[in-house]
């Protein structure tokens, strides 16, 4: 794609520099188009990501505020990067609609309840405690869920109460500085993200996948001062607000790294994985963080990741037909496709994999929320090609898949970490209590 930005703007700018490189990459292919989910329901070129390539080009060339239209569809953009998959000019889209949404932040003002809902979900959800509270809250009003129809800041708040859990969130004792031992000789030393949300609505993740881990021989630490990944607010261009969450999150890991050593940073939600590996590029303009950056980006793995090259100590006989959901962060943000189902069969289960395996379930960070409408005809056609297999169980590795796809359907919806420690000896995952024999 020609572009015609002036040198000085581009030697000014680093982001707007890097965005340019993004842009002459794009060739016009359309191949991205095949793949992206808001365009394959709404058929619009401009709900595609080579539309919406257009649209920031247009918008960043000309020093443009943002316009209605171009936030339309820049909002419609569920950032699932299957385009990026499927692109055969490694168009590095996220980076580009990353920029795209700090700079609509900066030159738009929203509708006043488009602006409260932002603010709303950027001040709680990355903050346990006030995510806890707000729970509360929800769950106590979810009778009302259903009377939420019409316009578009009911209709998010309705889904956002039939997003939260049928019954109120538990205190979680467990957060904060904690180190569990591994079992026998230690093999490695890891730093788990304890996360903001997942932590909320399913401390057993995290638990899980400790005990797996210290089951190998891994020494898993659990920092203090440790907070949200930033990956919320960063796909809501509050960029302010990633970037220092993501220095808090260096600075705890850095001292980790110093005083004992780290092998890997493992990270259980592969939507927090995909931003805390690109550290490295959103702080590299930070002299004092760049490198601190970098390191920390490079010791990030997924839990799957992480746990592919063990050798499992299987515990019991497992044998149930799991459907396995790819996250799209999982694989289309981080290129993990083989190792959750790998270690899903080595630990005895049938697995079996949905078709359009590769199109988002609508969870997509705040999706759900902001695009409801969107975000259900996702849910009810990732939920239709699930069916189709017939699953005993459905795996994903991150809570928010697990979260939308559980709002309308009665098949368990469980983390990979947790059926894994369960074939290896940990307990029976809740959401199998009552359909499977624990022993």
């Amino acid at each position: 794609m020609q572009t015609a930005f002036a040198p000085e703007r581009l030697e000014a700018d680093p982001q707007l520099a890097t965005s340019e490189k993004i842009l002459r990459t794009c060739v016009h292919c359309g191949f991205c188009t095949a793949t992206c989910p808001t365009y394959l329901l709404l058929g619009d070129e401009l709900d595609s990501p080579r539309g919406r390539i257009y649209l920031i080009k247009e918008m960043l060339e000309g020093e443009k505020p943002a316009t209605p239209q171009i936030v339309k569809h820049i909002d419609r953009c569920l950032s699932c990067l299957s385009c990026m998959t499927t692109c055969p000019s490694d168009v590095h889209y996220m980076h580009l609609v990353d920029h795209a949404r700090a700079y609509i932040e900066n030159t738009y003002e929203r509708p006043l309840a488009d602006r409260l809902m932002r603010k709303l979900l950027a001040n709680v959800l990355p903050y346990p405690g006030r995510f806890r509270l707000a729970l509360l809250g929800a769950w106590a009003a979810q009778p009302l869920a259903g009377l939420l129809k019409g316009p578009q800041a009911l209709a998010r708040l309705g889904a956002m109460l039939k997003l939260a859990p049928a019954k109120p969130p538990l205190w979680n004792s467990g957060r904060g500085a904690k180190t569990v031992a591994a079992h026998g000789p230690r093999k490695a030393r890891v730093a788990m993200l304890q996360g903001c949300a997942q932590p909320v609505l399913e401390p057993s993740i995290n638990a899980a996948a400790t005990r797996f881990l210290a089951r190998h021989g891994v020494e898993v630490v659990q920092a203090a001062g440790e907070g949200c990944c930033g990956a919320l607010v960063h796909h809501m261009g509050r960029e302010d607000q990633a970037r220092d969450q993501a220095r808090r999150n260096v600075d705890v890991w850095t001292k980790l790294i110093d005083e004992g050593g780290l092998d890997a940073i493992v990270i259980t939600t592969s939507g927090c994985g995909t931003t805390i590996k690109d550290y490295g590029f959103m702080l590299r303009e930070d002299p004092a963080y760049a490198e601190k950056a970098a390191r920390v980006s490079g010791l990030a793995k997924d839990f799957s990741e992480f746990a592919a090259s063990f050798e499992l100590k299987l515990a019991r006989e497992t044998g149930q037909r799991v459907t396995y959901h790819s996250a799209c962060s999982m694989q289309h943000g981080q290129s993990i496709r083989e190792e959750p189902k790998a270690l899903l069969k080595a630990a005895g289960f049938a697995v079996k994999e949905p078709a359009e395996g590769h199109i988002c379930c609508g969870s997509a960070g705040t999706y759900n929320i902001m695009q409801p409408e969107i975000a259900t005809r996702l849910r009810d056609r990732k939920l239709a090609n699930i069916a189709k297999t017939a699953p005993d169980i459905v795996a994903s590795g991150n809570i928010g898949c697990l979260t939308q796809l559980r709002t309308a359907s009665d098949t368990p919806f469980v983390h990979t970490a947790e059926l894994l420690d369960w074939a290896t000896g940990g307990p029976l995952p809740k959401q199998l209590e009552g359909r499977i024999a624990s022993a």
